[in-house]
């Protein structure tokens, strides 16, 4: 079959035609060696630029920003000095590590809106040239893919040759599993070799993958901490993770609706970090309100921002501390006013 006109495959067959012309037409020999010259350096260069504009699992497509994450933390990630702190760290530490000893696991923990997604995605975009558009990131939401109780065996073993063929594909893919409170209990259980301290299973080695979960579990506990610290005049800024990490992955641990029931990944410490995310105040939520007209191209005008604010629900209900949403439907709210 004769190749598609205007490919290289088009090229090597027209070459190779033109070679067993030659063999007959000893005058065309000079011809033919001038175009195999030709053709290699296109072959060569096609190669380069597909390398270039095709995403590959190679350091010039994946590499760590360390800066722009700061960066993306310090502007764009308010009242949560604790994650900020942690996750900077942990990821600078990783991706700086040429041979780390199993994946990277981060468990992030608190109520809705207070940026817990948010946070995953900025790590994607801080690694990935494509952010969260890589084929090298994946997401998985346990009411999305994971929603039957009685498909539970199934699951697991579908989760295992996932993450077995993504990270097969490229050994620096980074998996974000949301909802995590809505799991079923044992699933995460069956990804348990993934995460541990293998150099490699059935050949294949998952040491630079990160893994990433997103729970609200836990956060009823982060909660009464921060409220605590608020009630005492302190200030939140003192809050530390050893104030909360402890305390945060027994209640994890032993709570059914966490995802993370009596894990055996909890129980073998394989979980590197609990991160938890404060309920945020009302002046962060002025921040998040600023920072998404900034988003859609607009001046931050803080008469908007103010009001955008005080239409949140704040508990408790005669202080008024914590927004009840964080910052989730800011949006929406910012919508009405602009």
């Amino acid at each position: 079959m004769k190749p598609k006109r205007g490919s290289w495959l088009f090229l090597l067959w027209t070459l190779l035609n033109f070679t067993l012309i030659s063999a007959i037409d000893p005058i065309s020999t000079s011809i033919a060696v001038g175009m195999a010259a030709t053709l290699t350096g296109i072959l060569a260069n096609y190669k380069s630029i597909f390398y270039l504009f095709h995403e590959g699992c190679r350091p010039d497509w994946i590499a760590l920003n360390r800066s722009g994450l700061e960066v993306d933390l310090q502007r764009k990630m308010f009242g949560q000095h604790i994650a900020s702190k942690v996750i900077l760290k942990a990821v600078t530490g990783f991706m700086n590590n040429k041979n780390p000893k199993k994946p990277l696991v981060l468990s992030l923990h608190g109520w809705t809106g207070t940026g817990k997604n948010f946070v995953s995605h900025l790590i994607a975009e801080n690694i990935y040239r494509e952010g969260m558009r890589s084929g090298f990131v994946h997401i998985f939401t346990s009411e999305l893919h994971f929603p039957h109780p009685s498909r539970l065996e199934i699951y697991k073993s579908q989760l295992q040759q996932w993450i077995k063929g993504n990270v097969t594909n490229c050994p620096r893919s980074l998996f974000i599993f949301d909802e995590m409170d809505k799991m079923q209990p044992g699933l995460i259980d069956s990804i348990k070799p993934y995460l541990d301290y293998y150099e490699k299973l059935d050949g294949v080695s998952y040491r630079q993958a990160i893994f990433i979960f997103l729970s609200n579990a836990g956060g009823e506990h982060i909660t009464e901490r921060a409220l605590e610290f608020w009630k005492a005049g302190a200030n939140r800024e003192e809050i530390e993770l050893k104030d909360l990490e402890m305390a945060l992955s027994l209640s994890v641990f032993n709570n059914k609706k966490s995802g993370l029931w009596h894990t055996s990944l909890i129980d073998k410490n394989l979980v590197d970090y609990f991160v938890p995310f404060l309920p945020l105040e009302y002046r962060h939520v002025v921040m998040c309100a600023k920072a998404e007209m900034l988003s859609k191209g607009l001046k931050p005008d803080p008469n908007i921002a103010d009001k955008v604010a005080s239409d949140l629900v704040y508990f408790p209900k005669t202080e008024r501390v914590f927004s009840v949403k964080g910052c989730k439907t800011i949006g929406h709210k910012l919508d009405y006013y602009t």
